[in-house]
Parts: structure tokens; sequence; C-alpha cells
């Protein structure tokens, strides 16, 4: 059992431990899960030199506050995040911290992560990884079932937080990172049972805006403001559904699904998010209005492929500081 770790001063807003997620479990009513944005995930474990599938931290508009009570570590913040360092050894006097560049935290000092920006997601991580216990070989929390880490239950106030290794020197680093989560352009792929709905409610899907509810999570983001009503029934025999699935319920406000989506559904499904985009999507807050653009398959793949380029680029810009 680890010796080091940090005291939670402060939860934060949906405060869990995250990886990858979980693979080949859907058939037993187990969802995918793991972290929202893989890549700010990925970049974070980079920076830290962990193995990329490290768990780490992920939290929602606000995140933890956290003193390291037992040993010293480096640490890292990834995503559009405000936060503080407040260091023993200088009186306590916050200082404001930067993303995407790994700081030395030592015994006593305290890490405030205080709201996100212009993005819903940001993530914590520290050399080594935090010591946990794992299901089925993941990290990741999925709350609503109470599986995984933590007890499948959000991280709390006044636990303990340990990890697995004590880091002394300052080998410390930083990259360049930039995201397009400010445009509201979500491309998706055709659905399904898009032939459930006539021309005019397609063309009405792609041509005017949705606004995100406020019922908006790790689940789904339910939109609103454009009703999209099938000619069909509004049922379907339930089956598989995926990360990004747009279902369609009776109400005619579409759901797109995240992370946490169920494993099966039985409302018919206009359209799917592209890889690409659903961390976009996830990142844009409550009452912001998107649309929808059709690619082709070829399209998304490429996008998906041009993003792994991208990541490897970012990956070699990291610089010690």
């Amino acid at each position: 059992m680890s010796a080091c770790y940090f005291v939670v001063e402060r939860s934060g807003i949906h405060t869990t431990f995250q990886d990858s997620g979980y693979e080949h479990l859907q058939h037993f009513g187990i969802t995918t899960g793991g972290v929202v944005d893989s890549n700010l995930f990925k970049i974070a474990n980079k920076l830290l030199g962990n193995d990329l599938n490290e768990t780490i931290i992920e939290f929602a508009y606000q995140g933890p506050r956290l003193r390291l009570d037992k040993g010293n570590t480096h640490i890292v913040i990834t995503g559009d995040v405000h936060f503080m360092i407040s260091k023993k050894s200088e009186g306590f006097s916050e200082k404001l911290g930067e993303t995407f560049k790994t700081y030395q935290l030592n015994e006593g000092d305290i890490i405030d992560i205080l709201a996100t920006k212009s993005s819903v997601y940001g993530y914590f991580g520290v050399v080594g990884g935090f010591s946990i216990k794992k299901y089925n070989n993941s990290g990741s929390t999925l709350v609503r079932s109470g599986i995984g880490p933590n007890n499948g239950r959000c991280i709390q106030k006044n636990q303990l937080l340990k990890f697995n290794l004590e880091i002394n020197k300052k080998n410390l680093k930083q990259l360049s990172y930039s995201s397009d989560h400010k445009n509201n352009i979500i491309k998706v792929l055709e659905g399904p049972q898009i032939n459930f709905f006539s021309n005019k409610t397609i063309k009405n899907f792609f041509n005017n805006a949705f606004k995100i509810s406020k019922s908006t999570d790790r689940m789904g983001v339910r939109l609103e403001g454009n009703p999209i009503l099938s000619k069909n029934s509004s049922n379907i025999p339930s089956e598989g559904i995926i990360k990004g699935s747009i279902q369609v319920p009776g109400d005619g406000n579409p759901i797109v699904l995240l992370a946490d989506h169920p494993t099966i559904g039985g409302y018919p499904k206009i359209a799917t998010v592209i890889l690409n985009d659903i961390s976009k999507l996830a990142h844009l807050s409550i009452g912001k209005e998107i649309r929808f653009q059709k690619v082709s398959l070829t399209t998304a793949e490429k996008l998906y492929g041009t993003n792994e380029e991208y990541l490897d680029k970012v990956f070699h810009s990291i610089i010690p500081i």
C-alpha cells in the first residue's frame, strides 16, 4: 500500500478516477465508460512519463482542492482550467498555475483546481498514477453502476488519494496544445434508423440549431429548441448502442450518448457523432448552440487519422523546463 497521499479538502464536481474505459463487456450490461476527452487524458500521461492509459482524475466545471500530506510528486493539469498552487515553503502564497505543464509538489503543498473556463472537463494526473483497485483491468469509475475504483463513487471530501511513486527530482516538462472546442459544428454519420424520419425532418435536423439543455452529464447530452419527430413509432426493439449515437425519444429532443451511455436503447437513432467530435460536443456548456454536419465514413476515418497525427506532433513538442 502506498505511503504517499493527498487529502481531499474539496471534492469538486463529478470528480472521478478514469482511464480509457472497459472493453468487451457491453454484452454483460457494462458500458465502456472512460475519459470524455482522450486527447487531454493521453497528453497528461505523456507529460508525466506514464503509460498512456494510466488512471488519472477527471472533473467537470470545478475540480478538487488537494493537500499533499505525505510524499513528493509531479503533477499536471490538462484542459482549459484555472488553478492555483500554494507552496508550504513559500508561506502558502497562491500562484496561478499553467495547464500542460508539470509541477513539483512537496509535502504540505496545496493545489486548488478552481474552475474550467470555456470548456467543461479537465484532468489531473500524477507521476506513476494513483494507487487504486481496478475492475476488470480498468481504472474507470461508472458512478451510476457503482463499478470501478473508489467503490464506484465520485471522489469525496476528506478521503485520501494515494499515489504509487514518490518523486524528488525536478525533471519538469511542458508543451503547447490547442483544440477547436469553441467550434459548434458537430460532424455526424447517418444513423441506423434515419429512415424513420421524413426528408423534411432530416433537413431540419441538419439546417437548424439545437441548444444544449441542463439535462447533460457523462451519460449524454440532451438537446432542445429544435424538435425532431419520427414519422414512425418513437420506439424500436431495444438494440445495442454506442458512444455518439443520437437517439430521438418521443418528445423530439435528441440525446447524444457519451462515455457512460447505456448498453442498449429503444429509441430510433437519426445520426452518430464521429469519434473526433464527441469530446468537442461534451466540452460545450449548457445553453450553447450546436449544428450538425453530415460527413461520409471515409471523411470520418480521415479526420480520426489526422487527429492521431496531430497528437503525435504534440507529443514531440514536449520540452524540459
